[in-house]
């Protein structure tokens, strides 16, 4: 087969209801703002890429290795993750040799169809890359070359990416101790302000993560304070909220396994607190401590103005064969039923009415969104609900998002989109999706005439771009 048979390209109206009267009028609400800057206030691309501005190596290092929706759907078929060129924490063999994976990749890329990384892919490879056939087997070394030649040349280094997909900011995600170096090289390139950090304080606050105590001792070294008592400790999360927000910082995050809070007396944490550093905590005692931690980051965020993000509800690690030989964030993550009324409800109690204070509730457990979480963010002023997160990132999750929350919360009550992802070349296609998604939630409303066009058109910007700028603080405007 020739490279130029089959023509492949995406279709200008997908995603739209098959309806003829709401196509149409979501279409041209798309094409309203189609073309709006990127905002992408929370994700996980590395920071380095933009510091150092050099070419990416190769196809398969940028778009399968450090894409765990890729590689955890070729692992669920039996391919190994060594054969796919995930390097393990011990330093054994992986596969080195890049064409072999991406063949790998190529040969089984219809185990994608109907998932939103076929969708987000099949955007990379023909908006990005201007490929006009589909991936296949027979193919892929013709993909693969392609790739690479682009990726050699300028237009491809990772700050030309960032005005190509006219993407006005970009939020990476940090741990506590992180030095932030590859931010601070950013700080007079003029890029400061497109690429942000944002502070993640797991590594300090969670006695279960690897290393922890280590933590602490390197927490206590970069602040000079006293880490092993309680006020020492709280002490130094401060500074280095500030250090963060030096270094752009508008946002924290928080990977909790639960959302549950506790608003101890000052003598409770403190005992709390000597029996987490002593390591003589229960998981009782450690699951209350992050608890009482999450109070007191949104304290800290009242006091210093960060945006506060809540992202529990996955069981972290569930194969613990992978996870000991690969580590983190290997595809193995799983969602969790999550209660939210009754454990927020210590956080809430204290600082719920504050409208100077804003936190961002997210979930993989989507029951919550109509019986919890909308009602809870359609009563207390600092709560707003995070866009469909993770698993939910797709074009059906999106939209039943739109449904669950609209009723209760109202659309002014969210954040608009963030796409939440370490594959730096999917960001234009997961704001595409989302945006054509709302569109097409729009039109269904005005179509049944619940919405005038003009509130539709209205909405259908600030959804794709003023919500997600103020929700974050209008993002160092």
């Amino acid at each position: 087969m020739s490279h130029t048979d089959n023509r492949f390209s995406l279709h200008p109206d997908r995603l739209f209801s098959s309806d003829t009267t709401e196509r149409a009028i979501s279409r041209a609400l798309y094409n309203s703002i189609k073309d709006l800057p990127i905002i992408s206030p929370h994700g996980h691309t590395d920071p380095r890429w933009f510091a150092e501005n050099t070419c990416f190596n190769n196809a398969t290092e940028l778009l399968i290795i450090p894409d765990h929706y890729v590689f955890r759907m070729l692992y669920s078929q039996g391919i190994t993750l060594e054969s796919l060129g995930i390097p393990a924490l011990d330093g054994s063999a992986s596969e080195t040799d890049y064409l072999k994976v991406w063949k790998v990749f190529a040969s089984h890329y219809h185990l994608f169809h109907g998932t939103p990384s076929r969708g987000w892919m099949d955007y990379v490879f023909c908006e990005v890359f201007g490929f006009e056939v589909e991936l296949n087997a027979a193919n892929a070394e013709y993909f693969f070359d392609t790739i690479n030649k682009a990726l050699a040349t300028d237009a491809f280094r990772p700050r030309e990416l960032l005005k190509r997909f006219n993407i006005e900011l970009l939020a990476t995600t940090e741990g506590a101790t992180d030095s932030l170096s590859h931010h601070g090289k950013l700080k007079g390139s003029g890029l400061e302000k497109t690429v942000i950090t944002t502070f993640r304080p797991d590594d300090v606050v969670d006695p279960q993560i690897r290393n922890f105590t280590k933590n602490i001792e390197k927490l206590g070294t970069l602040t000079g304070e006293d880490v092993y008592s309680w006020q020492g400790y709280l002490n130094a999360l401060r500074h280095r909220r500030e250090f963060f927000r030096n270094h752009g910082a508008t946002a924290t995050d928080h990977g909790h396994a639960t959302p549950l809070t506790a608003d101890l007396s000052l003598v409770a944490c403190e005992a709390l607190f000597h029996k987490i550093i002593a390591g003589d905590a229960s998981v009782q005692d450690q699951e209350l401590f992050r608890g009482q931690m999450l109070t007191e980051m949104a304290g800290m965020s009242l006091e210093d103005g960060m945006v506060m993000q809540i992202h529990p509800g996955v069981h972290r690690n569930h194969n613990a064969a992978v996870f000991q030989q690969f580590g983190a964030d290997k595809g193995c993550d799983i969602p969790v039923s999550t209660e939210y009324v009754n454990n927020l409800k210590p956080l809430l109690a204290k600082y719920g009415n504050e409208k100077d204070l804003r936190i961002i509730l997210f979930t993989l457990d989507e029951d919550n969104y109509s019986r919890e979480l909308a009602p809870l963010a359609g009563h207390y002023p600092c709560l707003k609900l995070g866009p469909a997160w993770w698993f939910n990132d797709s074009p059906e999750g999106m939209l039943r998002y739109r449904h669950q929350v609209t009723e209760t919360a109202g659309f002014y009550n969210t954040v608009g989109f963030n796409d939440d992802t370490r594959a730096f070349l999917s960001i234009p296609a997961r704001h595409d999706v989302a945006r054509r998604i709302d569109c097409r939630f729009l039109g269904h409303l005005v179509a049944q005439h619940r919405m005038t066009e003009s509130a539709a058109y209205q909405l259908a910007h600030d959804l794709a771009y003023r919500l997600a700028k103020e929700g974050y603080q209008n993002c160092l405007a």
